[in-house]
């Protein structure tokens, strides 16, 4: 039996305890599986648009990307729901030439009778006190105050951290005019509101005033993303939450992570990732876009008529899924509580026909409001429906099924760049000496089943190992006297979605 040494000399006279060490049989690592935040910054923020950044804590974000920024929320409402994950941002200044969304607030009125202005901003409640006899300019006035004075904590906790609000607000008389901190499209989605809990809540507006809100617009010219995602380089990322839904930021996302050459999912890449967003709009209009994007790297989570903004959903829901997705992708994200977002009024959910025949089928993820008001994830699926020939595809539905994926195939990687990093290659058949470091195809396959077997029995993300055994293949290249080509013919492990039950009763 040959014993392996590969730095102790065997050449050697003196005497006489000599040890090496060999990590090739406790290697047990895996993969950091890092969240990357891709956000709009303010002038008043410290980190350099562009420049990827580690980003240690929430309140970090809110000084890196200014108080106020998308960026700095998107890292709020990421921690509420992850507070363990390794985050990184990617900074975003906002395109030169682009113009920042407006809404309006008119107040009419003089107050009869005390009470508050239940305001929400993006998602936030500004209250607003109302003295009798406050007339309608005084309370814009008031209402600029207490917009620019707002601490903007996400979900209402004062445990939270203080991001700021992505507006600023001035009057004119009794004309309250609300700016975005960011130009660009996004700014249009911010959602202005009076009294959103209505009167069982304990909202309503004091006596004799009245408020007429124009909804914020105007806003055009979203950052291009290609430059900023070059900066990445060859870190990895596994949730990529991104704030914009354009087209133009969608097709570079689409090909930073394609699986062709370029890409994250290209062989010769392997870096990988997952983008998670959020868009607004009826079931059609989400259905449609995200149907059109047809991306297996790319969740979209759809939702109408909430006050929070979209990057307010898509890092979320990207925070509540990372945790799960983490400890076991092979584990189904449903029915996960999802913090900080107010969910839509009843009459703006999406009704079950319409998430299911029309969202699920279409590329878009759905979600669920328990008796709480909090809102779970549904199903999370990715955007891709359709194969290149066009025809229905299911294969990368699931988005569990690309996060095991990942897993599987780093965890191979890891494997084979362990135990295979320097050896021989001979044909099958070969005699060889065992630890002779010399390998052939037939001494891989065991392996590779064996490996199979560890995926199985102790990471349970694979089954039906006596049927991978039946199918793997491993061989010699036939022109390559170098390489070992591998089909791996896995069965990735299923998730228990439905539960169905035929009650055939009796009556006696």
């Amino acid at each position: 039996m040959t014993v392996p040494f590969v730095n102790t000399p065997s050449n050697l006279r003196i005497p006489l305890f000599f040890a090496e060490l060999d990590p090739s049989k406790a290697n047990t690592a895996q993969a950091t599986q890092r969240t990357l935040l891709v956000g709009q910054i303010i002038s008043g923020g410290t980190y350099t648009a562009g420049t990827p950044v580690r980003v240690a804590s929430a309140a970090e974000a809110v000084t890196g990307g200014g108080k106020g920024s998308i960026l700095s929320q998107m890292a709020a409402y990421y921690a509420l729901n992850d507070s363990a994950g390794e985050v990184w941002a990617l900074p975003l200044a906002d395109a030169g030439g682009a113009t920042a969304a407006a809404g309006t607030l008119a107040v009419t009125g003089t107050a009869t009778a005390p009470g508050t202005i239940a305001l929400y901003v993006a998602g936030v409640l500004v209250p607003i006190a109302v003295s009798t006899g406050d007339t309608a300019s005084v309370i814009a006035a008031n209402i600029v105050t207490a917009i620019n004075g707002s601490d903007g904590r996400v979900g209402g906790n004062p445990a939270m951290i203080a991001c700021g609000l992505p507006v600023t607000a001035s009057a004119t008389g009794a004309n309250v005019t609300v700016t975005a901190r960011n130009a660009g499209l996004l700014g249009n989605d911010i959602d202005l509101r009076v009294n959103f809990l209505g009167t069982a809540g304990g909202e309503a507006l004091p006596a004799g005033v009245t408020i007429a809100i124009t909804a914020m617009a105007g806003g055009a010219t979203n950052p291009a993303l290609t430059t900023p995602l070059t900066n990445l380089s060859d870190q990895a990322f596994d949730f990529i939450v991104c704030a914009q839904t354009d087209s133009a930021a969608l097709t570079a996302l689409k090909a930073f992570l394609a699986d062709t050459a370029g890409g994250r999912w290209n062989p010769l890449s392997q870096i990988y990732g997952h983008v998670w967003t959020a868009m607004r709009g009826t079931a059609g209009t989400v259905a449609a876009a995200a149907a059109a994007q047809n991306n297996q790297h790319l969740t979209i989570v759809p939702f109408y008529d909430g006050p929070n903004p979209v990057w307010g959903w898509a890092a979320a829901f990207a925070g509540a899924g990372a945790q799960s997705l983490r400890n076991d992708p092979g584990i189904p994200l449903q029915f996960l509580p999802v913090q900080g977002l107010l969910a839509p009024i009843m009459a703006s959910r999406y009704l079950q026909p319409v998430r299911n025949t029309t969202l699920l089928y279409s590329g878009c993820s759905t979600w669920l409001v328990d008796a709480t008001g909090t809102v779970q994830m549904e199903r999370i699926i990715t955007t891709y429906v359709a194969n290149a020939q066009g025809a229905a595809d299911n294969s990368y539905l699931n988005v569990e099924t690309l996060y095991t994926l990942m897993f599987v195939m780093r965890f191979m990687r890891s494997w084979v760049q362990t135990k295979y990093a320097r050896c021989k290659l001979a044909a099958d058949g070969t005699r060889v000496k065992a630890n002779s470091r010399v390998v052939t195809p037939a001494v891989i396959r065991a392996d590779i089943i064996a490996s199979y077997l560890t995926l199985e029995e102790d990471f349970a993300l694979v089954q039906q190992s006596d049927a991978f055994a039946q199918n793997l293949i491993v061989e010699k290249d036939q022109t390559n006297p170098d390489r070992v080509n591998v089909l791996w013919p896995g069965t990735l492990i299923n998730q228990l979605r439905q539960f169905a039950t035929l009650f055939q009763f009796r009556l006696i």
